[in-house]
């Protein structure tokens, strides 16, 4: 049985949620814990509030991974007198580790506004706002005709997408020369000699994020014992990261029935919208948590609806003035969803990273601070 640390599992939420995607203001990750720290159970909730601690004591677990931030800002004291510093202070001594994954889950492909996208029926969805667009370099290595499969496999987990494609690579024969120097180990081919040897040249796309694995993936897997290869940074642009979603639904709805269904699938206990009840809606924007911010963004898109939560007075205002309808289903009912998606896409991590020894578990603790 294999059991992980708090930073590897650190490793894997940002996989799921790279931190580089996070808005300047946001604060993700290990906020309060030790890294080195062995962890047998974890639990999932949207918040580290007083209640969810207590609930990952109870369980016996020694990690909390929530959606918001317990730290949003630099603190100059930690004191129970105050109820971060008390909150900070009972996970210390409970032995729970507390661990965010934010707006960086929130922007990428997969994340929390995909899920939301999925929920409440959405086709085709694509972000919102654009936030960044990931940074392409083409890795270019010449290996041995025989060893092109392996090395191959081993660099596709770190390509990039292309469109609806992944898996993407192109290979080209040539013949490489070395002569081996004395002192080397040459995996083929005599110390002194000139070698003439049948090779592939091979290319891909990688992000550049993922670069450094990248090469000590190839460097693990590449028989010489000094690899050649070359990185080449472009100015082509990889996926589009953003805030958001915009998709459309399989079928036209009026604003009230599409408000009512949102209601019932998002387990509202009431909305708020705003627009003609009788209104067709085909193109749906969405945000989850507060996203009243992206209300031109909709509206420039081309969308009939803006669903998100915590809108205000004049937002709403400026909707009617724009002829986008909106939709406050809530920030909880919004985000609450992340929980299941979390523990299920961390249970199903660590299985197959073989940590048999540990379990994830949902908070059942938490409910909407708002009562209808």
């Amino acid at each position: 049985m294999k059991t992980p640390k708090v930073s590897d599992i650190v490793g894997i939420i940002n996989k799921i949620a790279p931190s580089e995607l996070a808005e300047a203001w946001d604060n993700p990750g290990l906020q309060v814990g030790d890294p080195a720290a062995e962890v047998t159970r974890v639990m999932v909730a949207l918040d580290p509030t007083p209640g969810v601690v207590d609930s990952a004591i109870t369980a016996s677990c020694q990690l909390l991974v929530t959606h918001h931030p317990l730290i949003f800002k630099p603190l100059k004291s930690i004191s129970s007198a105050n109820p971060l510093g008390a909150v900070i202070q009972k996970a210390i001594k409970g032995g729970v580790a507390i661990v965010t994954l934010h707006t960086n889950y929130d922007i990428a492909v997969g994340g929390l506004n995909d899920v939301l996208a999925r929920k409440i029926g959405l086709l085709d969805s694509v972000p919102l706002r654009i936030t960044s667009s990931a940074e392409l370099v083409k890795l270019v290595v010449f290996v041995p005709v025989d060893h092109l499969d392996r090395v191959r496999s081993a660099l596709f987990p770190f390509s990039a997408l292309q469109g609806n494609y992944r898996d993407c690579s192109f290979a080209a024969d040539g013949t490489g020369t070395f002569v081996p120097l004395e002192g080397a180990e040459p995996f083929s081919g005599t110390v002194g000699l000139l070698s003439k040897v049948p090779e592939e040249r091979l290319e891909l796309l990688i992000t550049a994020a993922l670069m450094p694995r990248a090469v000590k993936a190839l460097l693990t897997v590449h028989p010489y014992e000094e690899p050649a290869f070359d990185l080449y940074p472009l100015l082509n642009k990889g996926a589009k990261n953003g805030l958001g979603r915009i998709g459309r639904l399989s079928e036209l709805l009026t604003l009230a029935e599409y408000a009512d269904r949102l209601r019932n699938v998002l387990s509202a206990p009431a909305l708020r919208y705003v627009g003609d009840p009788n209104a067709a809606i085909s193109k749906v924007a969405l945000c989850s948590g507060s996203g009243a911010s992206l209300l031109r963004d909709a509206v420039k898109t081309g969308a009939d609806v803006l669903v998100t939560g915590d809108v205000k007075y004049h937002e709403a205002r400026d909707a009617e003035d724009c002829g986008l309808a909106l939709i406050d289903a809530g920030h909880f009912p919004t985000e609450i969803i992340m929980v299941h998606e979390i523990a299920e896409r961390l249970g199903q991590t660590f299985v197959t990273a073989g940590y048999t020894d540990c379990s994830v578990v949902e908070c059942r603790a938490e409910t909407d601070p708002f009562r209808i």
